[in-house]
């Protein structure tokens, strides 16, 4: 019988990422959910993960400082064992607003959690996998990359045109070690980070705007990541895989 997946997902405990974990645990994935401070939604999204039939443990940290992040992968291989699969997901918009009336505080806060967790993440992945044999990264980009989101969020969209480029160059130095590299790109999805940064009525003022005339679900999202985590996917690296609705 051959081992069960083990998965970290970071920003687990809503949104894409709470959907990703409930899908991936639908698919027979065992689940590491990292999460920054809502303990409650850490507890019910991990309800939802193990009465899908996975095990699941819940890891409070920040994934922009590198002590978060390996202690996020230190007690997945005390649980589980070794890690096959990342869901880099954890991120921030900050503030909507023109670059030139955004603080200092919040754009370094954007870049923090948004590219150097990244970054941390997926280099403690690429040692990890590379020592047991390979695995699959999927990094969670945005359409706001080749958008460039003005008046709203042109830091955010910086750091996830970064994104992609981490996604390409990573997936080419960690294809001789048996590790896939791919990212997705939602658009506008409903969920409610939208409101934590003050910005509550966007995926109902986007719909216009988006071929498909409405804003995505986490789950749509989800399905796109757990097919790039599969063995179905196992030929695909270096892929950026829209989730947009047609933008």
């Amino acid at each position: 019988m051959s081992r069960r997946p083990v998965t970290v997902v970071t920003g687990g405990s809503r949104g894409i990422g709470a959907a990703t974990c409930v899908r991936l645990a639908a698919d027979g994935h065992d689940l590491v959910l990292g999460y920054l401070h809502d303990d409650d939604a850490a507890k019910a999204t991990a309800d939802r993960v193990r009465a899908a039939g996975a095990r699941c443990v819940t890891v409070r940290g920040d994934t922009s400082e590198e002590c978060g992040v390996d202690r996020l992968f230190d007690i997945a291989g005390a649980e589980f064992g070794a890690v096959t699969g990342l869901v880099n997901n954890a991120g921030v918009t900050g503030t909507p607003g023109r670059l030139a009336d955004i603080r200092t505080e919040d754009l370094r806060r954007v870049l923090d959690v948004n590219l150097l967790g990244y970054l941390l993440c997926c280099r403690r992945a690429a040692r990890d996998m590379a020592e047991s044999g390979g695995g699959a990264i999927v990094n969670v980009s945005s359409a706001a990359a080749t958008l460039g989101s003005p008046g709203r969020y042109v830091h955010y969209a910086a750091t996830k045109a970064a994104t992609d480029t981490l996604t390409l160059g990573l997936s080419k130095e960690l294809g001789p070690d048996g590790i896939r590299v791919n990212a997705v790109a939602p658009g506008i999805i409903d969920t409610d980070m939208h409101a934590a940064m003050g910005d509550p009525d966007r995926p109902a003022l986007a719909a216009a705007e988006i071929p498909l005339g409405r804003a995505g679900q986490p789950a749509e999202v989800a399905a796109a990541i757990a097919w790039l985590l599969s063995a179905d996917a196992a030929y695909t690296t270096g892929t950026i895989l829209r989730v947009a609705g047609g933008r």
